[in-house]
């Protein structure tokens, strides 16, 4: 690794200015991750085999990336889910999202232990409750999407805990985390309130190996992490205003990936936070859980 990464102690591995650096996923084989810039249309990857920088156009706001198993990646864009070939570089639509509503976006995703997605949309204005919950299944050949949960202002996560047996999702106006139960077929019940935020906004959220939640905090400056039953941990103070999601990788999964943002920093905030839109590491003793892909049937 070209930088020398130190317990719980960011460093900022780019000063790379994202307006809405989101997303990071690991993708061990590439001893690489990627992540978005939403609102710069961007997909971006960082070599941690020689430190550089890649990235790709994408056609509109991307709100997150996630790999497929036969090694493209599914984007989740405006207008619906996208196919994303690394290696052609281009984007090919696989299905539409919410079609009658215009003013929603996708926002956030994850892949759960048995290859499934779970994303959630959002009212790209941040005012109105249209956003939802969906999941993804692949059958017959085809993306199945069925809807789960509804009146989010922006939905953020979701997160499995490391059994797949507990969804978390944000609704980060709300400041709340939101944690459901998830049955073996992917029915989703029980909707809780996990926790509720005074300092900041719930961002995108991950589990680590013993179950704990780690979540990226708008407009706090942290990583706020809580214990499976909702107490608090300590949180992982960063010099960024705008935290909005880690990912787990390195060969053990013991470093911790962060994306930032500069949106909604005036130019004073912004002069004080010269590394704002940066993407930042640090190690930690417990691990995170492997990056699952999402499982197309019958590949």
């Amino acid at each position: 690794m070209p930088v020398k990464l130190e317990h719980h102690k960011p460093v900022c591995l780019s000063e790379f200015r994202a307006v809405l650096g989101e997303g990071p996923v690991w993708i061990k084989a590439e001893n690489s991750f990627y992540f978005v810039d939403i609102v710069s249309h961007r997909i971006h990857r960082y070599s941690l085999t020689d430190g550089s920088l890649s990235g790709w156009d994408a056609p509109n706001r991307t709100g997150f990336l996630l790999p497929v198993s036969d090694g493209t990646f599914l984007a989740g864009l405006p207008d619906g889910l996208h196919r994303f070939d690394v290696k052609k570089g281009y984007f090919e639509r696989a299905c539409v999202i919410e079609p009658d509503d215009e003013g929603n976006r996708l926002n956030d995703g994850c892949v759960d232990q048995r290859g499934r997605i779970w994303f959630g949309t959002m009212d790209d204005g941040e005012s109105r409750e249209s956003g939802s919950l969906y999941r993804v299944d692949h059958r017959n050949g085809q993306l199945d999407i069925s809807h789960w949960d509804s009146g989010y202002t922006v939905s953020n996560g979701p997160a499995l805990s490391p059994c797949g047996r507990v969804l978390y999702a944000c609704d980060s106006p709300r400041q709340r985390i939101y944690a459901f139960d998830v049955a073996a077929d992917g029915r989703l019940t029980g909707k809780r309130i996990f926790a509720t935020f005074t300092k900041g906004y719930p961002d995108g959220v991950v589990t680590d190996s013993e179950g704990n939640l780690w979540c990226g905090t708008w407009a706090g400056g942290q990583i706020t992490r809580f214990r499976p039953d909702g107490t608090m941990m300590d949180p992982i103070v960063l010099p960024v205003a705008n935290v909005t999601k880690v990912a787990f990788g390195g060969d053990d999964y013991r470093t911790v990936f962060v994306t930032t943002a500069r949106k909604g920093l005036d130019p004073e905030e912004l002069a004080a936070q010269p590394q704002a839109g940066g993407i930042f590491a640090f190690r930690t003793d417990v691990p995170g859980n492997p990056q699952h892909s999402f499982v197309l049937e019958g590949v």
